[in-house]
């Protein structure tokens, strides 16, 4: 379970005031516009676009890949800092699409809570449902947002009920819809007892709130029709009596998610949900870490690499690994070692991000997640610390689940390729595997979108371009054991044996029966579909 802070010792203010979150959707619930309404209200901007806008209006903050930006989708992750109110808001959006659901799960080991993000026609959709899962797996507090209240919408007790049978959490709400679809006037907030009307005709205005005196306030009726009115106040007093009131410890623990009912693209219900976050989301956490945990309230700083994200400004071929403060209070300048090659590093440019743009971080505290860029010393898993050989646990590699080989349009800039292929797997965007037997590489990514991707970056950064090819290869196992057992297993198999980018075995599989007949014929290896990025 999550530490809470009613039994740690006391905070550093500057560590208190910190929420490290996510932001967790199936593609298409609007994630991408509620991050853009979240940098709005946090002052980071100071008007919003939409994605789906033309030109350039529709090239929204965090969303800075060519790719993303042609189609509308979120395939990196990006984080951005902010201060809302005396809080700082350090907020990841993640890749929505399933495709790249690796990059969101290495994220969520980043994060100290979630923000779930629901479409009120559609409910708990697949992805959502795989997102959650890894949550759970680690105790996570999620706060959901469901969106657009605006447009046609399921009936709430169902989405409620939804989320609780689908997602085994209980649910509380901390605001009630009045009206859906085109009679959709605004909501309840139940925290506060206040009115909220929408503006439907300025996207980017402030809600307004009216303070209400109980349910009995006359004001009601003359902000809401009578109809309306009729229908919410049944709804309201069926949804006291039969979901949970909010606790913020179920919230802390993972067991219970408040849930906030509004519309990003008009921007109504995001301040109320950016409040929930400052008031119950929780203050930054233990990291799980060998030979022990890391606490945020330590004086000596602690850090690790949870992504890296090459060529983010297409005009510096740079490298930046996005690291999560841990412990302390960091200053720019500082030598830190790097626990993997137990040298040290002069940390003098880390940076902050606001999606693609960034100003240079003269200090950061545990909990925010700053940039230091390299020329590929920093890998994902790596821990940075004042000395101690600390070593953060838990962020995992999955074998792929698509194979392909890949040839570069021109064969004599094979090496080119090789560079490329291996940035991205140090990256993290693609397995790559080196065969022991003949040439050229296989290339693993868990959904096919990826190769898209990878063609295009590839082409755009390396001026290469290139052409996946169907591989004789269906799956891959990293292979563990003794050296003794591993080099015979090796030497009988060499048709199926490559290399990772670490330089780790890996067994190439054509059929389920490969992985049977190795488990048969060879009990003292162990064939695994995760490898611990761990430095």
């Amino acid at each position: 379970m999550l530490d809470t802070a009613s039994n740690r010792p006391e905070l550093p203010s500057e560590i208190a005031r910190r929420r490290t979150f996510a932001i967790i959707s199936h593609p298409d619930a609007g994630k991408t516009t509620l991050t853009e309404k979240f940098l709005l209200y946090g002052g980071a901007i100071q008007m919003a676009g939409q994605v789906r806008a033309k030109g350039e209006a529709r090239r929204t903050r965090s969303d800075f890949m060519q790719m993303e930006k042609d189609r509308g989708i979120s395939v990196s992750a990006s984080a951005m800092s902010f201060d809302y109110g005396t809080f700082r808001f350090n907020l990841v959006d993640t890749p929505g699409h399933s495709d790249f659901s690796e990059d969101t799960y290495r994220t969520l080991t980043a994060v100290d809570a979630a923000v779930m993000v629901i479409d009120g026609a559609k409910g708990v959709e697949s992805q959502t449902q795989k997102l959650f899962e890894v949550c759970r797996l680690r105790d996570l507090p999620i706060l959901t947002f469901c969106n657009k209240m605006d447009r046609e919408s399921r009936e709430i007790f169902d989405i409620i009920d939804e989320i609780q049978e689908n997602l085994a959490i209980d649910v509380t709400p901390a605001s009630w819809p009045i009206g859906v679809g085109r009679d959709f006037v605004g909501t309840y907030d139940i925290l506060h007892d206040r009115l909220e009307l929408m503006d439907r005709a300025d996207r980017n205005k402030v809600a307004e709130s009216i303070e209400i005196n109980g349910l009995d306030d006359p004001k009601l009726a003359e902000h809401v029709p009578a109809h309306l009115l009729e229908t919410f106040l049944e709804e309201l007093e069926m949804a006291r009596e039969l979901l949970p009131a909010l606790d913020r410890q179920a919230l802390l623990d993972g067991t219970m998610t408040p849930i906030w009912f509004g519309s990003a693209i008009n921007s109504f219900g995001v301040k109320e949900l950016m409040d929930g976050i400052a008031n119950f989301g929780p203050e930054p956490q233990v990291q799980v870490a060998q030979p022990r945990d890391i606490a945020p309230e330590e004086k000596k700083v602690a850090g690790f690499v949870f992504k890296v994200q090459a060529n983010m400004d297409p005009k510096h071929r740079d490298r930046v690994a996005f690291v999560r403060m841990a412990s302390g209070h960091f200053k720019r300048g500082m030598k830190l070692t790097h626990v993997r090659t137990k040298k040290p590093m002069a940390i003098s440019n880390p940076v902050l991000f606001l999606a693609s743009d960034r100003e240079l971080a003269e200090e950061a505290w545990a909990g925010d997640i700053i940039g230091i860029p390299n020329h590929g010393q920093l890998r994902i898993g790596d821990t940075l610390t004042e000395g101690e050989a600390l070593r953060v646990s838990g962020i995992p590699s999955f074998a792929p689940e698509l194979l392909q080989s890949v040839r570069a349009g021109d064969p004599l800039k094979s090496k080119h390729l090789e560079k490329a292929l291996m940035q991205f797997a140090e990256e993290g965007a693609a397995k790559v595997f080196k065969p022991s037997v003949g040439s050229g590489f296989i290339v693993g990514v868990v959904g096919p979108l990826q190769f898209e991707v990878l063609a295009s970056r590839i082409e755009m950064e390396y001026g290469l371009p290139v052409r996946f090819e169907q591989s004789q290869f269906t799956s891959a196992r990293w292979v563990a054991g003794d050296k003794q057992a591993i080099d015979k297993f090796t030497a009988a198999n060499s048709q199926h044996i490559a290399h990772d980018h670490d330089g780790d075995i890996v067994y190439l599989t054509r059929l389920k029966w490969d992985i049977d007949r190795v488990e048969r014929d060879y009990p003292d290896l162990k064939l695994t579909s995760t490898k611990e990025m761990m430095a």
